[in-house]
């Protein structure tokens, strides 16, 4: 166990940077937390204190990033530089993973933390960020893919792989994935066509020009609801939308994403079953998209769906 920490540590933070550990206890009011250096956290007689406490009921978490030296909180202003980017996915886990992973909007994460059966962390090691940055892009990937809106601040802390989650009986060992060792910088994150698609109807979060017309955007989402309404072919408004938008990063995902949100909105408000709806998704697509993947994308933008309408009827 001592060995999957320490490397999961070391993948995470360079030499003498300092970090913060949280244990939380299910059955105490408050947790502890611990501002240490790395080298602090590897030494043996720390790890094995470590140990003891996850044994005897903590879960351990750590800082998503480095605090400043000297820092004795963890609060937003402590924090030094920014070295990851995450979702937290607790809902439909698998789909919601396997939908981002086959995903051109986002690089393939560095780190894919499985916190207990079906809930994930993803991490992306990155350069180049700025505070602000930083926020906006976690904000934007929960948003897209579903995961956890309060999982948006730099000052968050992520489960420790290696460790146990001690609040499931038996307790679930926390396991890692180390999908790539790369480092991504801002322009690797291409969220715009994802959540462009699927928070177009909320007029309130969308993008405005500055002379507060609509965004390129939003027609663009108006104008494919009005054809698939009248009968459009699918497939063929899909190359029209991606011809017409050689502005964005992938032109063809921007307009696959569109054209299929809007038609599962449209189902769903017709009344057709969720699952017909992932049904005839898949099929839709089943000539691009990988077999392997085409479900769980189906699966994501029905629920996707879903939630648009849920959100207009209580707005």
């Amino acid at each position: 166990m001592n060995r999957i920490v320490a490397n999961f540590l070391t993948r995470c933070f360079a030499s003498s940077e300092t970090i913060a550990l949280l244990l939380r206890r299910e059955d105490a009011p408050r947790p502890q937390q611990r501002i240490v250096t790395l080298e602090q956290v590897l030494a043996p007689r720390y790890m094995a204190w470590l140990t003891f406490e996850n044994d005897s009921g903590a879960n351990i978490y750590v800082s998503a990033n480095p605090l400043r030296m000297g820092s004795r909180k963890r609060t937003k202003e402590c924090i030094a530089s920014i070295r990851h980017v995450y979702i937290d996915i607790d809902d439909d886990g698998d789909a919601r993973l396997a939908a981002l992973r086959a995903s051109n909007a986002v690089p393939a994460p560095t780190a894919i933390v499985s916190t207990s059966p079906g809930k994930y962390q993803a991490l992306w090691r990155v350069a180049g960020f700025d505070f602000e940055r930083q926020e906006q892009t976690l904000k934007l990937i929960a948003q897209a893919f579903g995961g956890d809106p309060a999982c948006t601040d730099r000052n968050r802390v992520l489960r420790v792989a290696g460790f146990y989650n001690r609040k499931y009986s038996p307790a679930h060992r926390v396991a890692v994935e180390y999908p790539t060792d790369a480092t991504y910088g801002p322009a690797n994150f291409r969220l715009d066509a994802v959540v462009g698609a699927s928070v177009l109807p909320l007029r309130g979060n969308a993008r405005k020009s500055p002379t507060g017309q609509h965004s390129h955007s939003e027609d663009d989402w108006v104008w494919v609801c009005g054809q698939l309404a009248h009968g459009r072919d699918a497939v063929k408004l899909t190359h029209e939308l991606a011809t017409q938008r050689s502005d964005k990063g992938d032109p063809f995902y921007y307009a696959m994403r569109t054209v299929d949100v809007a038609s599962a909105r449209l189902w769903l408000a017709d009344g057709i079953p969720i699952d017909d709806v992932i049904t005839m998704l898949e099929v839709r697509r089943r000539f691009e998209i990988p077999a392997a993947l085409c479900s769980a994308r189906a699966r994501e933008i029905a629920a996707t769906a879903q939630r648009m309408i849920a959100r207009r009827k209580t707005a």
